[in-house]
């Protein structure tokens, strides 16, 4: 699925990967995945090859191959990822990395509709970029690990906030000028699309100003 060549040349003008990243993407260890600032932007490419790979009805029967669209090789998350051995064609909903009972793919479906991303106003429920895919792929491992919706929406918060840090303490600072510490925010409403997608995040900048940590996510690799 993954050209590594092609993935490491990505990090050489960085300083290459640490040895760390290399065990993520060459490694097989069954220790728990720990997503930090340091290894969020890697974590991204390699959930969302994940995501874009591995067979779920997300991909097969949901908004991706909804015909208005042309087919599902026409979005970013798909044309944009061009790290691949082979075409998209090959790895799109073609690999079962991960077995799902019926409850989990519920649960994965109910939970991806309430997650959006602030760089378009669609849910993970469709993942037409590089970070709603890579999230719906890090739902996928959650949720075959037993993780239940509280869980899912914690973790999904909390991965959000590593991939779009400018949004999240922003969000942070509007909270708090409601008297609304960041403990107290329910992950649920937060991922909401009244506030983590586009359109939503757009109507809290005309009420606060925005704080920046100096980086932030593209949907490109």
């Amino acid at each position: 699925m993954i050209d590594e060549t092609q993935f490491e040349n990505i990090y050489a003008s960085q300083g290459g990967l640490s040895s760390s990243e290399k065990q993520l993407l060459y490694g097989d260890t069954k220790e728990k995945l720990v997503i930090n600032s340091d290894n969020a932007h890697i974590l991204l490419n390699l959930l969302w090859a994940f995501g874009l790979a591995n067979e779920n009805p997300v991909l097969s029967e949901g908004p991706m191959v909804d015909p208005q669209y042309g087919g599902f090789e026409n979005f970013a998350s798909t044309g944009g990822w061009t790290l691949s051995t082979g075409s998209i064609v090959e790895h799109y909903n073609q690999h079962q990395f991960v077995s799902l009972t019926d409850e989990q793919q519920a649960l994965i479906e109910r939970v991806s509709k309430g997650i959006y991303r602030p760089c378009c106003d669609n849910s993970t429920y469709f993942p037409d970029c590089n970070h709603g895919m890579a999230m719906l792929g890090l739902l996928e491992l959650l949720a075959s690990q037993g993780a239940n919706e509280s869980q899912m929406y914690e973790v999904a918060l909390r991965v959000n906030s590593y991939w779009f840090p400018d949004t999240y303490l922003t969000l942070a600072n509007y909270f708090s000028s409601k008297g609304v510490t960041w403990d107290q925010i329910d992950p649920e409403v937060v991922l909401g699309i009244d506030y983590s997608s586009a359109s939503g995040f757009r109507d809290i900048l005309t009420k606060v100003e925005p704080v920046s940590a100096g980086g932030g996510g593209s949907c490109s690799v």
